[in-house]
């Protein structure tokens, strides 16, 4: 069983920061697929970045040079380091797992929200 649980989410203004963490209890966590989706009201989800065990990295192109994605293997910790927040960003964020069994799993989500 695998369980996600996300935190770090709040309102922010343009050109802001925020990191998001989320923790992932179960076992094998730390050879896992980890990532971060987005969702904004009336679009699909979309995948901002994940990263491997080794470290591998995925970015986004809309949000590359701004945002990074970070692993801790000991703690079972994912981090998005989201910096030059634009309105655009503005969204629910998903932590996200994908287990040796090619299965998602997710957390409940955290808000975004870019605003003056």
């Amino acid at each position: 069983q695998v369980q996600l649980v996300e935190s770090g989410g709040g309102l922010v203004q343009p050109g802001g920061s925020l990191r998001l963490a989320c923790a992932a209890s179960g076992s094998s966590a730390s050879i896992h697929i980890l990532g971060w989706f987005r969702q904004a009201p009336g679009k699909q989800r979309e995948l901002v970045a994940r990263i491997s065990s080794g470290g591998t990295t995925y970015i986004a192109d809309s949000v590359k040079g701004r945002f990074t994605i970070s692993r801790d293997n000991v703690k079972h910790m994912v981090y998005l380091q989201m910096n030059s927040l634009k309105a655009e960003d503005t969204a629910v964020y998903y932590c996200n797992l994908r287990d040796l069994a090619s299965r998602n799993y997710w957390g409940q989500g955290t808000q975004v929200t870019v605003f003056s």
